[in-house]
């Protein structure tokens, strides 16, 4: 079974517009990017393009290669104070002279719609969150519409980020999932992999999980972004020869990518509700 990405995604942003259409909510998004990183600037835009579609304003801020922490801050501590501005989102990776960490602390976590500012994270780990983070959050939409199983399960994943590996431990161990969570340092980290009832592979590496790595019928998501020689985006997984094994697989593209922007849609509209809520203007 494919797991189509697309599709779920299509039908979450159709709800997700008339949703916003019968709250009377003009919810409204700010983007930071930093640079003229072409593929930093292509997911911007497509983030803007979805806003565009369900009904969510946004706005977008540049700033050159060059700036420094304090110029980023700045812009942060700018739609922090915007009361029209509900949700903010910086886009990664940041130049190197740029102190990541602290940008993103610097989040309000009422605006952070991209989970990682700590308070975020903190209530994701203690089973009570607000906003998680997009990649991970769109997983499990996507496991949930295609009814896969997670409960009792044994989930492995690969990649140990904070955007996604972590994350996405917690959301399947709240969901009662078995989770193990394997890296660079992993010993046996094939057979941990053959383990998997839900395999999830985030490394970043063209074809790095192969069909002898993956349990007969097992569900394996493909976070992984890659490109080869010729400039064709990849996954982790070598797709076609893992199919003919796997239970249910995520193809790249058309998986997990466009589950981020969606689930990027809903916490920007999560946010504008909580604020109406909080400033009484809706119940």
């Amino acid at each position: 079974m494919i797991l189509d990405g697309k599709a779920v995604s299509e039908k979450r942003l159709e709800l997700l517009k008339e949703q916003i259409e019968e709250s009377g909510l003009y919810p409204r998004l700010a983007t930071i990017i930093v640079g003229e990183d072409p593929a930093s600037k292509l997911y911007v835009r497509m983030k803007h393009r979805a806003c565009e579609r369900v009904g969510i304003g946004s706005i977008a801020i540049e700033l050159p290669e060059d700036a420094s922490t304090k110029q980023v801050l700045e812009a942060v501590r700018r739609l922090n104070n915007d009361p029209d501005i509900n949700g903010i989102l910086v886009q990664l990776p940041l130049p190197p002279q740029v102190e990541t960490g602290s940008v993103i602390n610097a989040i309000a976590p009422e605006k952070d719609v991209d989970g990682f500012h700590p308070c975020n994270l903190g209530r994701l780990l203690a089973g009570d969150p607000i906003f998680a983070p997009c990649t991970p959050q769109g997983i499990m939409t996507i496991l949930e519409e295609y009814r896969i199983p997670i409960q009792g399960q044994q989930a492995v994943v690969v990649g140990r980020s904070i955007d996604v590996g972590r994350p996405m431990a917690i959301l399947l161990l709240n969901a009662d999932a078995t989770v193990t969570i394997c890296h660079s340092k992993t010993r046996d980290l094939e057979d941990e992999m053959r383990g998997a009832d839900i395999l999830v592979s985030a490394v970043g590496r063209l074809g790095f999980v192969r069909p002898d790595m993956v349990k007969a019928g097992a569900t394996v998501i493909d976070v992984g972004i890659n490109y080869d020689e010729e400039g064709k985006l990849h996954g982790d997984v070598d797709f076609e020869a893992v199919r003919e094994r796997a239970g249910a697989i995520t193809p790249v593209p058309g998986g997990v990518g466009p589950m981020t922007i969606a689930m990027l849609m809903e916490n920007t509209f999560r946010a504008a509700r909580l604020a109406a809520c909080y400033n009484n203007t809706v119940l």
